[in-house]
């Protein structure tokens, strides 16, 4: 008896979310984490399906310490790794036309390609991180979330997020400015920041 007026506690103040509720909350988030993580854009859906799958088995979120958000993106990076483990292919450059998910807000064809070159560069410096430092990278940067929360998330200490961070920021500064002076003398290119693939 006290199980069922927990559970409908729960469902009342959001402590609870089924997986149904988490996908239409969430998926955007997940497939823009799977994107960021190197995953094709043909192979987003599949894989998608299979986080909220997971998702599902394991009950669905309870609000404990972690938010839904870096909780889903366990799961993506779980199963992102182990599809890539399973396909012994080597990973293209992902799809970043999709990873912009909304609308373009720029009012110009030369705008919209500034931005498409943009997150092309930022693609490809993310391509070098290791999955683990892309990961707690994307989670904090691009993502906005705490490194408190992503250790939550992620279900490592705090320490090794704060040491991931350091090193995947020095990694892909370094991965961004030698791509950027690649492409210098290319007509059209621009200058570009991490704040810029903010979605």
């Amino acid at each position: 008896m006290k199980r069922v007026r927990r559970s409908k506690r729960e469902a009342l103040t959001g402590e609870h979310l089924d997986a149904e509720a988490l996908y239409r909350a969430h998926a955007d988030f997940v497939a823009r984490f799977l994107l960021r993580l190197g995953a094709h854009g043909q192979d987003v859906p599949d894989l998608l399906q299979e986080v909220f799958l997971v998702a599902h088995r394991r009950g669905g979120f309870v609000r404990d310490r972690a938010k839904p958000t870096t909780w889903l993106a366990e799961i993506s990076f779980r199963v992102f790794s182990d599809r890539r483990k399973k396909s012994r292919r080597k990973l293209e450059d992902a799809d970043t036309e999709t990873i912009a998910m909304a609308p373009s807000q720029a009012s110009s064809p030369s705008e919209r390609t500034e931005k498409r070159e943009a997150l092309a560069r930022v693609q490809s410096a993310l391509d070098t991180l290791t999955p683990e430092k892309r990961a707690v990278f994307v989670l904090y940067e691009l993502e906005g979330e705490s490194c408190d929360s992503i250790a939550q998330g992620l279900g490592i200490p705090v320490g090794t997020v704060y040491s991931r961070l350091h090193s995947a920021r020095r990694d892909f500064a370094r991965a961004h400015d030698r791509i950027v002076e690649e492409t210098r003398s290319t007509p059209g290119t621009s200058r570009e920041v991490v704040a810029g693939a903010r979605a």
